[in-house]
């Protein structure tokens, strides 16, 4: 696995799952992964096999949000709660920078684009991947003489000009509609408290920062005992603050 410092050395992906309301470790799991993104329905998978139930809701950050992803979730039944990069942005952004600052317009009726230098782009063909199809467009290979060429697509010197149109699923659209509401970012910026704790508590309390077995069974074990120390400390806290709070209140 690729390591912070550019180079490679064996590693594994941990994963855990930190109840919101009560702190506690709920599921945990590894991995030798390199991404997160397929370790979220297994960790929805852990949850429910666990507890008997999915959990209502899940607080991810980037790594875990994708369109895969956000299907699988409505399937489970799953409020998914996270942050997914605007890909058209990400376009407009580059074409900005390249001094291409004018949009591509899009004629529904005719199913072209229009260039900022006049040129029209015509249905090529499509890509179908999860939560998105990928409709492509191109220009005419007599356009190469467009002053905005070079700004606009420098690496195509043998074809037209080219556009893609994404048109999402809409159960997609149906979440980033929700992630822009003021009440699902306070939910989401919740997270960071509650999932980046334990793990931060892990490494310094228990100096957990390298894994002293190998393979990923022994790997489990050492991790299961570790959010089983944390659990316990959770629980102490948990069981006592009552008390004290009592405690404080009889002495005042």
């Amino acid at each position: 696995m690729k390591q912070s410092d550019g180079g490679y050395a064996p590693s594994y992906n941990v994963q855990i799952s930190t109840d919101a309301q009560q702190r506690v470790i709920v599921a945990a799991g590894v991995s030798q992964s390199a991404s997160d993104y397929p370790e979220l329905v297994p960790a929805e998978q852990r949850i429910e096999q666990q507890w008997g139930r999915a959990p209502e809701q899940m607080g991810v950050d980037r790594g875990f949000t994708s369109r895969a992803n956000i299907l699988a979730m409505e399937q489970c039944g799953v409020d998914l709660m996270g942050s997914l990069d605007d890909g058209q942005a990400q376009s407009a952004g580059q074409l900005k920078r390249r001094g291409v600052d004018a949009a591509f317009g899009y004629d529904p009726a005719s199913d072209t684009y229009r260039c900022p230098a006049g040129q029209t782009l015509k249905y090529e063909s499509q890509e179908k991947h999860p939560g998105v199809t990928a409709y492509h467009y191109r220009g005419s290979a007599a356009d190469h003489a467009c002053p905005l060429k070079p700004q606009c697509c420098p690496q195509n010197a043998s074809k037209g000009q080219s556009i893609v149109r994404s048109v999402e699923d809409p159960v997609v659209e149906a979440f980033r509609e929700k992630m822009k509401t003021e009440a699902a970012q306070q939910i989401y910026r919740q997270r960071g408290a509650v999932a980046e704790f334990p793990n931060a508590w892990i490494k310094e309390k228990l100096r957990l920062r390298q894994f002293r077995l190998r393979g990923l069974v022994m790997i489990l074990r050492e991790v299961l005992w570790a959010c089983l120390n944390y659990n316990v400390q959770q629980w102490i806290c948990l069981r006592w603050r009552p008390r004290l709070e009592l405690a404080k209140a009889a002495v005042s």
